[in-house]
């Protein structure tokens, strides 16, 4: 979408993006024009036809370049191209001097922010911060190597888990670097850089443990140590089985407590129905509802959910003296009581909104003990039967 305007500071300061690309061109001079992507960052741009193509040139961020240099340099492409020169080989040429910070906010801006849900998109903006920026991010794009990228995999070896997800941003990010023309095809510094074994974390509450938890939940609620939306966030994970995004997240006009379900329309895996245990739709029907505020889960800010439950997690837990498990264990957890109770792995994959039944197989082993224990109950009640002397089954029938 495109508009014409008058592009000056003031102009320029008042625009909002509203989650699409925008563009908006210059009244006074064709071809210099502001471009708002949907991350709302503001770039001054050139467009002018060289040798029979339609040309577009960044000229560099609004606030780090004001409207007049902008205006200045657009201009002097302008007539650079109107003279028959094409100024965009010595754009290619500048590339070298595109840093792997600048390359990373690209990511975010033009990929992460348009292709990417809400929670991979955090994900991979912290992997960034954590591993990237600090690391690589002042060297050149086009200088990083292979052994660069080995090397700073090599150094989270320590968190194996963490340093794969790391090597898989920044080979997306190789990737989408050679087709915005930063780097050469086939140039990814992360082929063939072999990623660590990992290893499923498999850490389940038992009933104990689920009590001891409860106890401090309750101790926590009436002492107000911890705020009521987080205790009710950590028991909603503890009933439902649901992801932490889709319970921080959850609003209440996807609640539905009458029919007892919760209906989701965007989860990680798409749309979908989670219904509710009792226990469950009483834990909800308890909780305030704020008339300016559409979210179940409500943070500090007006309006706003709860965005951090990891440090209210963390404390929680070191009190309950549940120190090695993550806020995910709860799901597992679910996972593993419905699997003690009898449930298939099909239903819980049902349950847990899985599309693929791999990711449901990881508990199969757990199903493999349930009907240990079935088995075992059922043997040595036949063996009972077997053992019992007769004589004494004709006088106990008498």
């Amino acid at each position: 979408m495109s508009a014409r305007i008058r592009i000056t500071k003031r102009t320029v300061d008042r625009l909002n993006g509203d989650g699409t690309d925008r563009f908006y061109w210059d009244h006074a001079l064709p071809g210099f024009g502001l471009r708002i992507r949907a991350s709302g960052r503001k770039y001054y741009v050139a467009q002018f036809r060289a040798k029979g193509r339609l040309r577009r040139m960044t000229l560099g961020p609004h606030g780090a370049m004001s409207p007049d240099v902008a205006r200045q340099r657009a201009r002097e492409l302008i007539s650079e191209a109107k003279a028959g020169r094409d100024p965009t080989p010595r754009r290619d040429a500048d590339r070298t001097v595109v840093t792997v910070a600048d390359l990373c906010d690209r990511f975010l801006e033009e990929y992460v922010a348009t292709h990417c849900k809400s929670g991979t998109a955090y994900e991979y903006r912290r992997l960034i911060d954590l591993g990237i920026r600090p690391k690589i991010g002042s060297r050149t794009a086009t200088d990083i190597q292979r052994s660069d990228i080995a090397e700073l995999h090599h150094a989270m070896r320590a968190a194996p888990y963490q340093a794969n997800r790391t090597l898989s941003v920044l080979s997306k990010m190789f990737n989408l670097a050679e087709l915005w023309g930063v780097r050469p095809d086939g140039s990814n510094p992360c082929r063939h850089v072999a990623r660590y074994k990992e290893r499923p974390r498999e850490r389940f509450l038992s009933s104990e443990e689920f009590q001891r938890l409860g106890t401090m939940l309750d101790e926590i609620l009436e002492e107000g140590s911890e705020s009521s939306s987080a205790v009710a966030a950590i028991r909603l994970l503890m009933l439902t089985g649901c992801r932490r995004s889709e319970i921080q997240r959850l609003r209440w006009e996807h609640v539905d407590l009458h029919a007892g379900e919760l209906r989701l329309p965007d989860t990680k895996t798409g749309g979908r129905t989670i219904p509710l245990a009792p226990s469950a739709v009483r834990l909800l029907a308890s909780l305030p509802r704020q008339d300016d505020n559409p979210w179940v889960i409500v943070g500090r800010r007006r309006g706003a959910h709860l965005t951090d439950l990891e440090r209210p997690w963390r404390r929680i837990r070191a009190r309950a003296a549940l120190h090695d498990v993550r806020l995910h264990d709860l799901r597992h957890s679910f996972a593993s009581r419905a699997l003690a109770l009898g449930e298939g792995l099909p239903m819980i994959g049902k349950l847990l909104g899985h599309t693929q039944v791999q990711t449901t197989a990881r508990y199969a082993h757990l199903a493999r003990d349930t009907m240990k224990a079935s088995v075992a109950r059922i043997g040595d009640s036949i063996d009972g039967d077997l053992e019992l002397d007769p004589t004494s089954a004709e006088q106990n029938a008498a």
